[in-house]
């Protein structure tokens, strides 16, 4: 049994074809899955939040945001993620390997999620609905932190003063601890905390920098 279920990965033999939809696979495991799909039926359950799962696979990923573990680890910059296939996408930024291209522009993606997404400038779609105010967003994660705005939630707690901010906001009081100071004016070398100056000038790049003393 076991050697015949090998060498299907050899064959590309699918003998298990869905009813529902003709999409087929090579494993039965893989095929009972993909049917509770059609089904509804979620006997996975996450002990922590109630989130029901398909699989045992993707529960285990998601206590992963509970638990805050992250076993896979770049060994270019140390950053950890809990997903072996966030991983893998992580480390196209630092060989800079681009898989997939846009058939109506051929730009080149790192991911079939990040093409999916770009796919979305050309056709204007925007699957993602604010239930209070309608606007629309392309990918689920900018519909979240929209918001926010309606509720005025702000997750994201600093470490050293224990505000509390939006993520975005975060990164940016984080500054004032440490100091940092990334964004550098061309035209008289000062550096500022937020980017707020150098857009108040990059139209007259080529004049004399007004604002240096502003600061």
């Amino acid at each position: 049994l076991f050697v015949h279920q090998h060498e299907v990965i050899h064959t590309a033999e699918r003998p298990f074809s869905c009813e529902a939809c003709s999409k087929s696979f090579r494993h039965k495991v893989s095929f009972l899955i993909h049917i509770r799909n059609h089904t509804g039926e979620m006997p996975f359950l996450c002990n922590t939040c109630g989130k029901r799962f398909t699989n045992s696979s993707s529960l285990k990923k998601h206590v992963m945001i509970h638990t805050g573990e992250k076993p896979h680890c770049c060994v270019t910059c140390g950053k950890s993620f809990s997903d072996r296939r966030n991983l893998l996408h992580h480390l196209r930024t630092h060989t800079g390997e681009k898989l997939y291209s846009c058939e109506t522009c051929g730009r080149r993606l790192s991911s079939q999620f990040n093409l999916l997404v770009h796919m979305r400038t050309h056709t204007g779609e925007k699957p993602y609905s604010c239930d209070t105010c309608g606007k629309c967003f392309t990918i689920q994660s900018n519909l979240l932190v929209h918001k926010r705005t309606h509720t005025g939630e702000k997750p994201y707690a600093c470490e050293t003063c224990g505000k509390s901010f939006s993520q975005h906001n975060l990164l940016r009081h984080y500054r004032t601890h440490t100091g940092e100071k990334p964004f550098s004016c061309a035209l008289c070398d000062k550096s500022f905390r937020q980017q707020s100056h150098l857009l108040r000038i990059e139209d007259v790049a080529s004049a004399p920098c007004v604002l240096k003393d502003l600061f």
